[in-house]
């Protein structure tokens, strides 16, 4: 009975190996020649596959070109300006005249309406007989406004020298000091006005008695010689 239940078990009804030798091989090149037929043979025939479908179904028409610019207008021509040309009565004629006309005879003064007896045919109407006056000359330039010492002008040099009358009254009452004036000397080198910058009362007057006589050298400005304004001193000393 075990025997029977376990007989497959123990001996086995299949064997193994009953296949031939060249089942294998030909089952490997059977596969071959599918894989061939199925995969080779359509890669080599391009020209029977059907062509896809271009991108370029979906790409939109390039737009036109743009109209070409317009050409440049046209330089506008000048126009010649015409001159009307004035005709002068005395110019000699182009054309020969077609009848010569006598001159009447002048009598001096009916060439210009108004003439005056006297004066010279061809005038100028209200003209004046022997002609206008000879014009005045003209004024002289005015002085030059005098400048003052310094910088470039420099201080004049004293050719003349006066010195001052010192008051009895002054000496007297022991009075003593300096005056400072303010002196214009003219292009000649004079002085031509003076006034007191610092004053002492009983010796202004002597002061500028003094400097009124006193004569300097020309001051030349750019070689011309000019009026200038400095400040003198005057001093008084009891001896």
């Amino acid at each position: 009975m075990p025997r029977d239940m376990f007989g497959d078990v123990v001996e086995s009804t299949i064997k193994l190996g009953s296949q031939k030798w060249y089942t294998v091989p030909l089952s490997i090149i059977a596969h071959v020649v599918l894989f061939a037929a199925v995969i080779i043979i359509p890669l080599m025939a391009t020209d029977v596959l059907p062509t896809p479908p271009t991108m370029m179904a979906f790409v939109g028409a390039p737009p036109p070109p743009p109209p070409p610019p317009p050409p440049p207008p046209a330089p506008a021509v000048a126009q010649p300006k015409v001159v009307p040309q004035q005709v002068n009565p005395n110019a000699a004629p182009i054309e020969a005249p077609k009848e010569i006309v006598p001159e009447a005879p002048s009598t001096g003064t009916e060439g210009v309406p108004g003439g005056v007896e006297g004066g010279v045919p061809g005038g100028v109407v209200g003209g004046v007989v022997g002609g206008l006056p000879e014009a005045p000359p003209p004024p002289p330039p005015p002085p030059a406004a005098p400048v003052r010492v310094g910088g470039n002008i420099k201080q004049p040099s004293k050719t003349k020298d006066v010195r001052p009358v010192y008051p009895p009254i002054a000496q007297s009452a022991r009075v003593q000091g300096v005056v400072i004036i303010e002196a214009t000397i003219g292009a000649d080198g004079r002085v031509k006005e003076a006034k007191v910058l610092r004053s002492i009362p009983l010796l202004d007057q002597a002061a500028l008695d003094a400097v009124r006589q006193w004569v300097f050298t020309p001051t030349l400005l750019n070689g011309v010689p000019v009026p200038v304004i400095m400040t003198v001193t005057v001093n008084f000393t009891l001896q």
